[in-house]
């Protein structure tokens, strides 16, 4: 049999900047998977070939810190394109930290790129149809920490058929 696979197609999509707003969290408190926080999201940018503009208030970080001292991410924002078309984002990852870095990162300090992994899975959704082709994007994000404020190079996944 051949193998007839190829690399990975992908394409980089956007890098999305956030402003999080971790002094005005609301601590859930300890559930079974373990602490929830909700983290709002006051605002940010994005900027790509094809997208560009600001993230709008008024988003939120569902964080899940597990006992293992995972944190869940799993975020809800609306993008306003320079051409002001609204464009839903949510995404869904983790955030892995090695345990000496974690007083840092509370004090918010930016760590070193070797003591954390950032990374997500992107879902979009649109009703104008200059951007509907993002309803149907496969995208995955790494992330730099900036503090609390996170940076995420995103990629599309797969070749584009549109």
């Amino acid at each position: 049999m051949t193998d007839n696979r190829q690399p990975l197609p992908h394409q980089h999509l956007m890098t999305l900047k956030l402003d999080v707003d971790v002094k005005n969290a609301t601590a859930i408190g300890q559930v079974p998977g373990g602490m929830r926080r909700i983290v709002p999201i006051n605002g940010g940018e994005f900027s790509g070939d094809q997208l560009n503009g600001k993230v709008l208030p008024g988003g939120a970080d569902w964080v899940m810190h597990r006992v293992d001292g995972v944190m869940r991410i799993d975020v809800r924002i609306c993008l306003q394109t320079e051409d002001d078309v609204l464009i839903y984002l949510n995404y869904q990852g983790r955030f892995i930290l090695k345990e000496e870095a974690g007083e840092r990162l509370a004090a918010g300090e930016t760590l070193a790129e070797d003591e954390f992994s950032l990374a997500m899975v992107a879902n979009f959704e649109c009703s104008d149809k200059r951007y509907r082709w993002l309803n149907d994007v496969i995208a995955v994000g790494v992330g730099a920490q900036l503090g609390w404020n996170p940076v995420y190079d995103i990629y599309q996944i797969g070749n584009d058929v549109a």
